[in-house]
């Protein structure tokens, strides 16, 4: 696109896909293109107030803005004394070199250029028999101004989190990792949504190849649109039939920004309120932003609570399930009595039992977060207490089944990332079904091949299990489940293969 450089050398555009529109650079085949289009203006203005000197300008309401429009550029163009006196190219040389108050000048040759200039909020001046334009960036700042996060909660930190806005996005960033070794390279995926996506990696630290695997899968997703999440994610992960999310992402810059001096690579998209981190391991699903901003000993032990909480809402249900149907002794005596007794009235078998309070349990929660959000409240408590206490007075489900549910399920939303407690819910029913097949035999059997699956992922070349997967020589200390002290942690992770492997004296 050709934007014109400090000292007028010609900078080359972000890579773009291949040419879309062919055809002379007029002004008959612009409004061909933007027929039918109420949003699309155009009007006739006279450089420096000269009749001889006419040209055209067209933009686009809504993604310009007046003020600058008027203002910054067509005043200094109706007004100018020294355009009046020029010759035409004269003219159209000054145009380009400072005449008007903006920062950011494109001369256009390609209708390709001109269309997506306006489409990217500047305005475009016409200069029949030239086969050139020129554009000037005039677009409209308006967005959702930043905030806190919403589903990150911050107690100790920062309290700004990411908007829809990709430029909003990369200044936090700035604004937090000032060092120059910042790169951030952008290219447009989507043929028709034509999305901005910017690769995000610090120059001497991240790994080269894996900054250049990330822009070749980005590069080569081949959609119509790049709006929704899964858009994204699904097109540049490795493997995409499994339950398991690939890769990690955040609403908070400051944990985006800790990622990327981990080594890893970020991806931000336009009109997406998040920031990925590349590739995405099991440990980084189990890291919130509170781990470095507590005591040590206290991250420690609630990272370890999280773990723990992990196992018991995946095996939980399943173990009820086989003790009580194949391994009543392993239940002390006064507790399968009692076991026993809420059982009596209740017709359907344990299994049953199990996975109907286990739907209930998903339905109610899909409610919650599908409902506006005072409702959805209400609905979920008033749902979860009617229902239960509904179904135990009715003996359609014993007292006992419901407390195991409760507290797998409560154990679930203690995992940071939703994605991965979703994906252990949805083991969590197959569990429970494999322990009223084969008992305790067949949980463990299906538990095995749970890790072996697990075993078999990995997200840009870095097996999923890590850190579990590496080697836990003393170089890994920091990167497991327990946090140790900040001074003790003195390297990256290995599996990242950085290039700078110390990260502090």
């Amino acid at each position: 696109m050709g934007w014109i450089g400090p000292k007028g050398e010609d900078i080359p555009p972000h890579p773009r896909q291949e040419p879309r529109f062919e055809g002379d650079l007029t002004a008959d085949h612009i409004r061909f293109i933007f027929r039918d289009c109420a949003d699309f203006g155009e009007r006739e203005v006279l450089i420096g107030g000269d009749p001889e000197k006419r040209t055209t300008v067209f933009f686009i309401n809504g993604q310009v803005r007046n003020e600058r429009m008027n203002d910054y550029i067509l005043r200094p163009l109706a007004t100018s004394q020294l355009l009046r006196e020029a010759t035409p190219e004269a003219a159209f040389r000054m145009m380009t070199e400072g005449i008007v108050y903006t920062q950011l000048v494109q001369v256009c040759t390609t209708l390709d250029q001109a269309v997506f200039a306006l489409i990217n909020g500047s305005v475009v001046f016409d200069f029949p028999g030239k086969g050139k334009m020129v554009s000037y960036f005039a677009a409209t700042e308006e967005k959702r101004s930043v905030s806190a996060p919403d589903n990150e909660p911050s107690l100790k930190g920062a309290k700004d989190s990411f908007v829809e806005s990709l430029r909003t996005n990369t200044s936090l960033v700035r604004r937090r990792l000032r060092a120059p070794e910042l790169k951030i390279a952008e290219i447009f995926a989507g043929r028709q949504s034509v999305t901005p996506v910017d690769i995000l990696y610090l120059e001497g630290t991240t790994n080269p190849e894996l900054v250049e695997e990330t822009k070749r899968r980005i590069a080569g997703i081949d959609t119509d649109d790049l709006l929704q999440t899964a858009s994204l994610e699904e097109l540049i992960v490795d493997e995409v039939d499994t339950a398991f999310p690939m890769i990690a992402y955040t609403e908070r810059p400051d944990r985006f920004c800790a990622g990327l001096v981990e080594g890893r690579v970020g991806v931000i998209v336009d009109g997406i309120p998040l920031g990925y981190l590349l590739p995405g391991t099991v440990g980084q699903f189990f890291k919130t932003g509170q781990d470095r901003s507590q005591n040590w000993v206290a991250a420690s032990f609630l990272s370890i609570l999280r773990y723990l909480c992990m196992l018991g809402s995946l095996f939980l249900p399943a173990f009820y399930v086989a003790s009580v149907n194949f391994h009543p002794e392993m239940i002390p005596a006064r507790l399968a009595w009692s076991i026993s007794e809420a059982k009596t009235d209740v017709p359907f078998s344990t299994v049953f039992e199990v996975l109907i309070m286990l739907l209930a349990f998903e339905a109610v929660q899909e409610v919650g977060l599908r409902l506006p959000g005072p409702i959805g409240q209400t609905a979920s408590i008033l749902g979860g207490l009617v229902v239960g206490s509904a179904a135990v007075e009715a003996s359609i489900v014993s007292p006992v089944v419901l407390i195991v549910v409760a507290i797998a399920g409560i154990a679930g939303y203690t995992v940071p990332s939703q994605e991965f407690s979703a994906a252990l819910r949805i083991w969590r029913f197959g569990l429970a079904i494999a322990a009223s097949i084969g008992g305790l035999f067949a949980v463990t059997a299906l538990a095995a091949v749970l890790v072996y699956r697990l075993a078999q992922l990995e997200s840009f070349g870095v097996p999923y299990l890590t850190p579990f997967a590496a080697s836990g020589s003393e170089r890994e200390k920091g990167h497991g489940v327990i946090r140790w002290p900040t001074h003790r942690v003195k390297f990256r992770e290995s599996a990242l293969k950085t290039r700078n492997q110390r990260r502090q004296g």
